[in-house]
């Protein structure tokens, strides 16, 4: 069974949960980083902004900062690294993989009508172009996806390469060097299963190719 480590209460990030359940693996949602230590996988999911003193900035735009999260998630992404076990970001997770590895975020996109949510119609949707084999060979070189975000990584982290860029110029996901590392700034876990849409690719993709990476436990 491949299990993946969530820090998180029970019943939170359900729709994260429910997309590693649908792939056959097993979530794991606990507070206790003792956890982390049967896990072969972890996963960063959404929520709010990193804490902009992390990477060297003050705070012009961040909001909803959780110290504690920070701290946990960040010694997590040092342990799952150091042991070699597969790593998958999303939004915040995405944001807070480029701050562990050295990288800073873009406070305020430019260009928020592109990226943020659209309040109760839900998540806005633009195009990226690919340009890595690892977004290429499952998606194509230009492809559709969901967004719903106001901060984005700016200058990437060390071994941080990316996969794939916004019309705008923002960094809408990366993968390491080592290919163990997997960020990505949109919603896979709203592109697929009970949540799939036509008007953007399948992110299940995203969640099996992380899984492919994750050994049993």
């Amino acid at each position: 069974m491949k299990t993946v480590f969530i820090r998180g209460s029970r019943g939170d990030f359900a729709n994260y949960t429910a997309a590693l359940a649908a792939c056959g693996a097993e979530p794991v949602l606990s507070m206790d980083p003792a956890d982390a230590e049967r896990c072969g996988g972890l996963l960063l999911p959404g929520g709010a902004d990193v804490n902009p003193s992390l990477y060297g900035q003050e705070n012009t735009a961040s909001r909803g900062i959780d110290d504690s999260r920070d701290r946990d998630e960040l010694a997590l992404i040092r342990c799952f690294f150091a042991f070699g076990r597969p790593i998958l970001g999303i939004c915040r997770g995405h944001q807070v993989l480029n701050v562990a590895f050295g990288g800073d975020l873009i406070q305020d996109v430019p260009d928020p009508a592109r990226h943020v949510a659209l309040g109760e119609a839900g998540d806005n949707v633009h195009p990226v172009r690919a340009g890595h084999p690892f977004l290429q060979g499952l998606y194509g070189e230009r492809f559709c996806v969901n967004s719903a975000h106001h901060q984005a990584a700016g200058r990437l982290g060390r071994g941080l390469l990316e996969t794939c860029v916004s019309a705008d110029g923002i960094n809408e996901g990366f993968i390491h060097e080592n290919g163990l590392v997997i960020g990505v700034q949109f919603h896979p876990e709203r592109m697929g299963f009970a949540h799939r849409r036509p008007d953007t690719v399948d992110g299940r993709k995203i969640f099996e190719s992380f899984l492919a990476l994750v050994p049993d436990t």
